[in-house]
C-alpha cells in the first residue's frame, strides 16, 4: 500500500466514525426528548384524573350550569386523545402542536369553570372542591416544569440536528425538527393588568 490509499482509509475511516458519532449522537437526543415528554406525560395522566372529580364535585351546586361542566369534559378527552398522540411521536412537531392546542382549549374551560365556582359561595367553601383545586394547582406547576425539560431537550436535539455537519447525517437518516410544547396559558393571561380609574 502506497502513502496515498493509506491517507484516504484514514479518511474515510475518520468520516465513519464522526458519521456513527454523530448519528449516535442524535439517537440519544431524540431518546432525552421521549424521556421529557415521558414526565408531562406523567404529570398530563394525573391532571386529567383530576378533572373529573373536579366536575362531579361542582355538580352538586352548578346544575344549570351544565354546558360549562360537559365542555370542560369534551375538552379533557381531546386534550388526553392528543396527548395520547404526542406520546406515540414526541419528536412529531405536528403532534406537539395539536397537544398544545388541546391544553388551550382545556385551560380556557378550566377558567371558565373556575369563574362558576367563584359565583357560588357554597361550591367555593366545599372542603372536596378546595382540596382538588389545590391539587389541580400543584399539578400545573409540575406540567410547567416538565414542559421546560421536554422544551429544553428538544431545543438540544434541534441544534444539533440543524448544525453543520450533524445536518448531513440528520437529513440523511430522517430526523426531523423537533416540536416546541408552548405554555397552555391563554393569550389574554399574558396580557398586562389595566389598571383604569
Amino acid at each position: 500500500m502506497d502513502t496515498t490509499q493509506i491517507v484516504t482509509l484514514a479518511v474515510i475511516a475518520v468520516l465513519l466514525f464522526w458519521g456513527v458519532g454523530a448519528y449516535n449522537r442524535l439517537v440519544r437526543l431524540r431518546n432525552a426528548i421521549a424521556n421529557a415528554f415521558a414526565q408531562i406525560d406523567v404529570q398530563l395522566k394525573r391532571r386529567y384524573d383530576l378533572i373529573p372529580n373536579l366536575v362531579e364535585t361542582a355538580k352538586k351546586y352548578v346544575t344549570h350550569e351544565r354546558e360549562t361542566l360537559e365542555a370542560v369534559i369534551a375538552a379533557r378527552n381531546q386534550a388526553r386523545n392528543a396527548a395520547d398522540h404526542a406520546r406515540a411521536k414526541p419528536t412529531d412537531a405536528g403532534a406537539i402542536g395539536a397537544l398544545v392546542v388541546a391544553e388551550q382549549t382545556l385551560g380556557g374551560t378550566l377558567g371558565r369553570l373556575m369563574a362558576v365556582v367563584e359565583n357560588y359561595p357554597e361550591l367555593k367553601a366545599d372542603q372536596t372542591l378546595r382540596e382538588l383545586s389545590e391539587e389541580l394547582t400543584s399539578t400545573e406547576n409540575r406540567v410547567a416544569f416538565a414542559r421546560q425539560a421536554f422544551n429544553d431537550a428538544a431545543l438540544d436535539y434541534n441544534n444539533a440536528a440543524q448544525q453543520f455537519p450533524t445536518t448531513l447525517i440528520a437529513g440523511l437518516f430522517g430526523f426531523k425538527e423537533a416540536g416546541m410544547l408552548q405554555s397552555t396559558t391563554q393569550d389574554v393571561e399574558r396580557q398586562p393588568v389595566r389598571v383604569q380609574f
